[in-house]
């Protein structure tokens, strides 16, 4: 299987875009919080697919990923998982028996291990929809993001302002995945490192309540010729997240109002990537294309 995978990572890997500067509002903690006893399973979903699976981990989290799943988003959720069953194996020395309270293909956990629902949106707008960078770059000047609340405050101003932008919709793709409490965290930071890898360099940042600004280069809306403002979306969730397949301009709105409402009490973490951010830049029809391969065109 390790040829397989690692065959898979290298074709669904996109090419890092060094086309715009971009700028990121996020933070959050996976601190443990009161959550059920047990945990029988999850799944990866590529824009609609989730299910339990009261066997616990297994060949659920892989049937998704090689028949029909999303790319990166997909490869680094079965990943997270693969990487918590191989560690559980050998602490439970070697010889194929799971540690105690995986007896049974059941996990029974402490309060504080629950499942934990990664979502990702990326979408694609006319350039002409500046007003969002303005709302974004804004948002970020002023939110609070040390904080559960600031961070859901982020998280709905910035649905909210994508929700106002209708006409100006082009492509969408939304992904959701359930990983184990303790796979969560690091799982998270490789979805957030590939969205930002995808920037020139951040010019507008803050993050966990520090606002930084990049020397590069200042903020400011994208130039004129260019085609395309990108977004992304990354929320981690303590409850499950449904989202459905994003064929449409009905499907991205209902999308959005779902995450957007999730509440502070459940938000663990949370990233808005945009660009382009620096004054003038541009992204191109092929760069958003190279850059955001799963895109959807509505």
């Amino acid at each position: 299987m390790v040829p397989a995978l690692v065959l898979t990572l290298l074709l669904a890997m996109p090419q890092a875009s060094q086309a715009a500067s971009g700028g990121r509002i996020g933070g959050g903690s996976f601190r443990s919080a009161p959550m059920p006893r047990s945990y029988g399973g999850g799944g990866y979903r590529g824009g609609g697919y989730q299910r339990g699976y009261g066997g616990g981990f297994g060949f659920p989290f892989v049937v998704p990923f090689f028949f029909g799943g999303g790319g990166l988003f997909g490869f680094l959720i079965l990943m997270a998982v693969v990487g918590l069953l191989v560690n559980a194996v050998r602490g439970g020395g070697g010889g194929g028996s799971l540690p105690a309270g995986m007896q049974g293909g059941a996990i029974d956990r402490a309060p504080s291990d629950g499942p934990v629902s990664i979502a990702q949106l990326q979408v694609g707008l006319l350039a002409s929809a500046r007003e969002l960078q303005q709302d974004l770059r804004q948002l970020a000047g002023s939110a609070d993001t040390s904080t559960s609340s600031g961070l859901q405050r982020v998280l709905q101003d910035s649905t909210l302002a994508l929700l106002r932008q209708p006409d100006l919709w082009v492509y969408a793709n939304a992904e959701v995945g359930q990983v184990p409490f303790q796979a969560a965290e690091s799982t998270f930071n490789r979805l957030s490192m590939t969205e930002r890898s995808k920037l020139r360099s951040e010019v507008t940042s803050n993050v966990s309540g520090t606002v930084s600004a990049n020397s590069g280069g200042p903020a400011g809306d994208a130039d004129a010729v260019s085609d395309y403002i990108a977004v992304t979306l990354l929320v981690a969730s303590r409850s499950r997240l449904t989202l459905k397949p994003v064929n449409g301009s009905e499907d991205l709105r209902e999308t959005l109002r779902i995450l957007g409402s999730v509440p502070s009490s459940q938000l663990l973490a949370l990233e808005v990537i945009w660009q382009p951010e620096g004054a003038g830049d541009v992204l191109s029809a092929d760069e958003l294309i190279t850059a955001y391969p799963q895109l959807k065109h509505l």
